[in-house]
């Protein structure tokens, strides 16, 4: 036993070396059992980062998920890369990062790219009339609700580019009960998977939106946000203003410029391996979803005629993250232009007033994050949105980021992505904003 009087010297003299200093001197006192250093990479606490995987293997080993494939950029570096679970679980066929999803309405944001290429080539401009390159868009109507049932009446004026950019221009997906019959009788709503598919269709897109021309819409353009077939529209309006197929379009001047190879509306049979099963998710626990429209799709052996602008394509993480930081670097990728920035910034910006929702807005073809707190922890300024089988994606320009995470599940009751996509930000240690 150490006597008292030694631990009082000891005390004093550590006290007057500390005091002893002289200014500008710093003096380490150290823990007896000093804590291990928190390793930092880019911003990024290695150990909270390591939280996500543990809650993503417990996620596959509960079968709330399938697989996954998350992607984490800042400034450009990767900060986070995981593939997790499987990508055919029945198979035993391990999730991989360069597996290949379906995208769904992930497809939106460069369609609506490249019909702003081609207001900037002068080709149309936001308040171009959409009948100028769709005729049986001259005349539409609105289904709306009377004492007597159903009425049709004419659209109080018409719809624009920019409508269809922001979702406004009035049109669903048809499987509105008010429209639902009718659209089932051609093709479309009900009729095309869950209302949005079009991979199983044996004409070109164009046919079918000439059709969706001809029937009632469920709002007047300009008087709420619909989340519908709009940018599959837009698909055909670029076809018709550049004289050329969608796909070739987007794979000339966006896809194959950004080095994006595994990206496609129809995968290529070489790819076949790659592509990711469908599982569905509607009681907490996964399942094979069936084959067709509804499930597996027909990206692999369908017609490979209709290109959906809204809805068509499959990708990867590091395809579509390159296509994000094009975006994030204002419309510039690899000493390239594709979009000026002025146009970048009617992208990312709230274009559509009290028509979203609280402390959201919504731009040219991305969801925007105008009030912190409105979408989990992204900053005010963060814009993004998702697909249909689940995938996601968010860029935050205010602290460098791009988050990507991929996964195929329709319908989808998890909330991994959202825990993800917060896991980031808590793993994140410098951040360059103060809320």
């Amino acid at each position: 036993m150490i006597p008292p009087t030694a631990i009082r010297r000891g005390l004093c003299a550590a006290i007057a070396l500390l005091f002893s200093a002289t200014p500008g001197q710093a003096q380490v006192v150290r823990a007896p059992n000093p804590a291990r250093p928190i390793t930092v990479r880019h911003g990024f606490a290695v150990d909270r980062l390591a939280r996500i995987d543990t809650m993503l293997a417990e996620a596959v080993r509960r079968e709330e998920i399938g697989g996954l494939v998350a992607l984490v950029l800042r400034d450009d570096a990767v900060v986070y890369e995981r593939a997790a679970g499987w990508r055919d679980r029945e198979q035993r066929v391990p999730m991989t990062t360069d597996a290949i999803f379906r995208i769904a309405s992930q497809t939106k944001a460069l369609t609506s790219a490249a019909v702003l290429m081609l207001m900037e080539e002068g080709r149309l401009a936001l308040g171009t009339p959409a009948s100028r390159f769709m005729p049986t868009f001259a005349r539409t109507t609105v289904a709306q609700r009377t004492d007597t049932g159903v009425g049709i009446v004419p659209a109080r004026r018409p719809i624009t580019i920019k409508d269809l950019l922001t979702h406004t221009a009035g049109i669903s997906y048809g499987t509105d009960a008010i429209v639902a019959d009718r659209y089932r009788a051609k093709g479309l709503g009900p009729a095309a998977g869950f209302g949005w598919y079009t991979a199983d269709k044996t004409v070109p897109v164009c046919v079918s939106m000439d059709t969706l021309g001809t029937l009632p819409f469920v709002a007047h353009p300009g008087e709420r946000f619909v989340y519908g077939y709009n940018t599959d529209v837009l698909g055909c309006i670029v076809e018709r203003a550049s004289g050329r197929p969608l796909d070739e379009f987007i794979r000339t001047r966006i896809t194959g410029p950004l080095g994006m190879n595994d990206t496609h509306f129809f995968l290529p049979t070489r790819d076949r391996a790659r592509l990711v099963t469908v599982y569905r998710s509607d009681s907490g626990r996964t399942a094979r979803a069936e084959d067709g429209a509804r499930g597996q799709g027909h990206y692999v052996d369908g017609p490979r005629v209709s290109f959906a602008g809204g809805a068509g394509l499959v990708s990867t993480a590091r395809d579509y993250a390159r296509f994000l930081q094009m975006i994030a670097h204002r419309g510039e990728w690899a000493g390239r232009r594709f979009l000026s920035p002025h146009t970048v910034g009617l992208m990312t910006s709230h274009q559509i007033g009290g028509l979203y929702g609280p402390g959201l807005g919504f731009g040219l073809g991305f969801e925007t994050v105008e009030q912190y707190g409105a979408s989990n922890l992204a900053s005010q300024g963060t814009f993004g949105w998702g697909g249909a089988y689940g995938s996601n994606y968010k860029v935050d320009p205010a602290e460098g980021l791009v988050i990507v995470v991929m996964m195929n599940q329709l319908p989808n009751s998890s909330d991994v992505v959202a825990r993800l996509q917060t896991m980031v930000y808590a793993a994140m240690v410098d951040s360059r904003i103060q809320h």
